[in-house]
């Protein structure tokens, strides 16, 4: 991809939050001559564990909770008031998983039963 399509498709000064499922370092190898430094890659690290399916995403910070928590410190137009309850929302939220699944060693019915719908 050239530096031209590479800047239309991610621009230069926008932030970007990368969901990876691999490791991190090889999208920060194949994006370190790019314009935009603005790059925030999460993706897997080796822990080594045998866990629940959703505490795995917790571990690699792939969850949908650290995903909010990066994209709400991103975003300039919202207030940091606002910012601060919905981070401290997702906080709590992991907070929750993270003493359930010792408990139960299963994932929070929140997570286990969610099903994305559409309300549009």
């Amino acid at each position: 991809m050239s530096d031209e399509e590479y800047d239309e498709l991610f621009t230069k000064n926008v932030p970007i939050i990368f969901n990876f499922h691999g490791y991190p370092s090889l999208i920060h190898e194949l994006t370190y001559k790019r314009a935009n430094r603005n790059l925030h890659v999460h993706g897997y690290i080796e822990e080594g564990t045998i866990t629940t399916t959703f505490d795995i995403r917790v571990q690699n910070r792939i969850d949908r909770f650290h995903i909010a928590i990066s994209a709400l410190k991103e975003i300039k137009r919202y207030k940091q008031k606002e910012k601060d309850v919905c981070i401290n929302w997702c906080l709590n939220m992991l907070n929750e998983h993270e003493k359930y699944i010792a408990e139960n060693g299963i994932d929070m019915e929140y997570i286990r039963d969610y099903k994305f719908e559409r309300n549009w």
